[in-house]
């Protein structure tokens, strides 16, 4: 009988200082489309129905920070779009370069361990944290897809996808 030792390793892909880094450059490719939007169309400009782009960036600030901050404290409270209503690009702005670092703050107190553990986000969505991350990441991915579409119907040349930084 011939046996195989092997050992069992475990090559880390990303590390968590690589996935804040890549969520924070789609944080920072989103805020320059946020930018490119002339005041009155992004509050009011929308196509086929779909929401203006300034709800769809209300959306993105209501997620990213508050779902951290509830991951780190443990804390399922719901999901709350209306806690914040721009009334000016400055203002969403302005909240958005907040929440940007909310993001950063409470990533960091995120441990390797907590990144496999399940969490019911929002007290509606059960995962491993890592998804929920990577949902917020998707989530506004998805959203900054559609302001894309908005800003080439308004006849403006939206940032390059790739240029997150």
């Amino acid at each position: 009988m011939t046996t195989t030792n092997t050992t069992n390793t475990m090559t880390q892909f990303l590390t968590a200082e690589q996935l804040l880094n890549h969520w924070q450059g789609h944080r920072n490719l989103t805020r320059r489309i946020i930018e490119a939007f002339p005041e009155q169309e992004l509050f009011e400009f929308s196509v086929a129905g779909m929401r203006p782009f300034a709800k769809l960036a209300v959306e993105l600030i209501s997620i990213g920070g508050p779902g951290l901050k509830g991951i780190v404290s443990r804390q399922t409270e719901a999901y709350d779009e209306e806690a914040f209503t721009p009334k000016t690009k400055e203002e969403l702005l302005a909240k958005w370069d907040e929440e940007t670092e909310t993001i950063s703050h409470y990533f960091a107190q995120i441990s390797e361990e907590r990144f496999q553990e399940n969490f019911n986000l929002f007290g509606q969505y059960e995962f491993p944290v890592y998804q929920n991350i990577l949902y917020f990441v998707d989530n506004e991915i998805h959203h900054r897809g559609q302001g894309y579409v908005y800003l080439r119907a308004l006849g403006i040349d939206p940032p390059f996808f790739w240029e997150r930084f």
